[in-house]
């Protein structure tokens, strides 16, 4: 009779059990789709369209070695190791996976080993004790027990918030590689305008020795009666004003090159990056023009966006698990004795319980929090609508100066090429007597305008580039797929940040 009594119980237990299993795999957040956008094979949109989703999880390579200069592969290689702004952004990403750890962690039940003991006198005079009483007034205790908590995940509360932070991990890898693409293209633009003024440097030397020469021209010829003093004088400003801009020029190289020495994480005192004497040498990168507009895919604030609407739709589901009840069981079991005899069967001690708790009257609490989140998700699908619009933007943009400059640069060139032409025949012409020093002065001026002209044609187009790589996510190697893995507990890599990034 005892037996089937028993049997009857545990079978009880199994099916409740069982039950609860099966009641725990209810979701109650709504389906989750990531967005999908009809987008051009080409910019120009002429070809056919097709669908495109956002992918987060292609790494981003070295595309600064587009390039072809060692000091900028030296340069950035120094940042992505040394940057304080990009290991604080690592620790962001450190500090959302742990989080996901901590979450995690309630879906499992609590697990406690407790021991104590010790030894009470009691006194001979305390309140009720009888005189005649003969009950010993010291005594020894002694227990050590274990006990399990668990709450039974059966609307899905848990799960929900671990896939919800999971997407916000996610979304911190993808700010880490946003912040990361943002301070590499700075660099990258610095280094830029840094070699431009070591070219404007050098254009303005040699102007200096050629103004130099065109004054010890003019002050022979005012000895020899042939010039006048107002040529002179010409020639002597025209020389100080070359001066000045020099002056001026490197002291903005100087201020460039702070700025690289503090992302590379220099002092800046300390810091000198060798000047070249042109930025000729220097690789324009041909960007195709005809990129497929799928690569916008590939930008992390893209990635973060739509991360973040995934985390937005957990958290719906989330608030909706408030409004049903929250299932704990407890259980606790062990050995309480107040002599030797402890680890005996008669001194064992159990208990086990499950209490369901339901929330009758919060003021709407609970209505309110579910209609926020609600708002929270629309808000951030407008805002990946936006994010979309923007990376779009920016390539067109940049797709634009690229095409631009490189035209505008062509023209500038061929234009320095004739103004020193020009130089060339008027500085003959002067000495030869046959024209004023007024139309030297003004070909000096023209020649010296369209070679500085030329230079930041180049420097602005080299930013362009820059830009244009930036704004289509940096780099077009996948060498890699990301560990879909976030609660790994490995050594971390800085460097290996974005391959932590998974799917929802």
């Amino acid at each position: 009779m005892l037996n089937n009594f028993r049997l009857q119980h545990t079978r009880i237990g199994i099916c409740l059990v069982s039950g609860l299993l099966m009641l725990s795999a209810c979701d109650l957040a709504p389906e989750y789709k990531r967005p999908q956008y009809a987008l051009p094979d080409t910019w120009q949109g002429t070809a056919p369209f097709h669908v495109a989703q956002p992918l987060d999880e292609i790494p981003k390579g070295t595309w600064w070695t587009v390039f072809n200069d060692p000091t900028l592969n030296q340069l950035e290689d120094q940042l992505n190791k040394n940057n304080p702004d990009l290991k604080a952004a690592a620790e962001t990403f450190m500090q959302s996976r742990a989080l996901l750890s901590e979450v995690k962690s309630q879906l499992y039940p609590n697990l406690t080993l407790s021991a104590g003991g010790g030894r009470y006198k009691q006194s001979h005079n305390r309140l009720f004790r009888s005189s005649t009483s003969n009950g010993p007034i010291t005594e020894n205790n002694a227990q050590y027990q274990a006990s399990a908590m668990w709450e039974v995940d059966l609307w899905g509360r848990i799960r929900n918030q671990i896939k919800m932070q999971r997407s916000l991990a996610q979304v911190s890898a993808a700010d880490y590689e946003a912040a990361k693409l943002s301070l590499q293209a700075e660099l990258a633009r610095n280094y830029m305008i840094l070699r431009g003024y070591d070219a404007q440097n050098e254009v303005l030397k040699e102007s200096i020795k050629y103004f130099e020469a065109a004054v010890d021209v003019t002050r022979m010829r005012q000895m020899g009666a042939i010039a006048a003093g107002i040529d002179v004088s010409r020639a002597e400003n025209q020389l100080e004003m070359t001066k000045a801009q020099q002056t001026e020029i490197q002291a903005q190289r100087d201020i460039t090159e702070h700025a690289i020495a503090v992302l590379v994480n220099q002092v800046p005192m300390g810091f000198h990056v060798e000047p070249i004497k042109s930025n000729e040498a220097m690789n324009i990168p041909n960007v195709p023009l005809g990129v497929p507009s799928a690569l916008l895919q590939r930008r992390p604030d893209i990635a973060s966006a739509e991360r973040q609407m995934a985390a937005a739709n957990r958290a719906i589901g989330v608030s909706k698990a408030a409004f049903y009840p929250d299932i704990t069981i407890n259980a606790l079991s062990g050995f309480e004795d107040s002599g030797f005899g402890l680890a005996t069967l008669p001194n064992s001690m159990w208990s086990a319980a499950v209490k369901a708790a339901l929330p009758l009257f919060q003021g709407g609490l609970r209505r309110a929090t579910l209609q926020r989140n609600w708002s929270q998700y629309r808000q951030t699908r407008d805002n990946y609508r936006s994010v979309v619009l923007n990376g779009f933007k920016e390539v067109a943009d940049n797709l634009t100066l690229t095409q631009k400059m490189s035209k505008k640069f062509r023209e500038n060139k061929a234009a320095s090429e004739a103004a020193l032409r020009t130089q060339g025949m008027a500085m003959s012409l002067y000495t030869g007597g046959l024209t004023n020093y007024l139309d030297v002065v003004t070909a000096q001026t023209a020649a010296l305008t369209a070679q500085i002209a030329e230079v930041e044609s180049k420097t602005r187009l080299m930013q362009a580039s820059v830009n244009l790589i930036t704004a289509l996510g940096g780099g077009w190697d996948a060498n890699e797929l990301p560990q879909k893995k976030l609660e790994s507990v490995g050594v971390f890599q800085y460097s290996h940040l974005g391959n932590s990034v998974g799917k929802e």
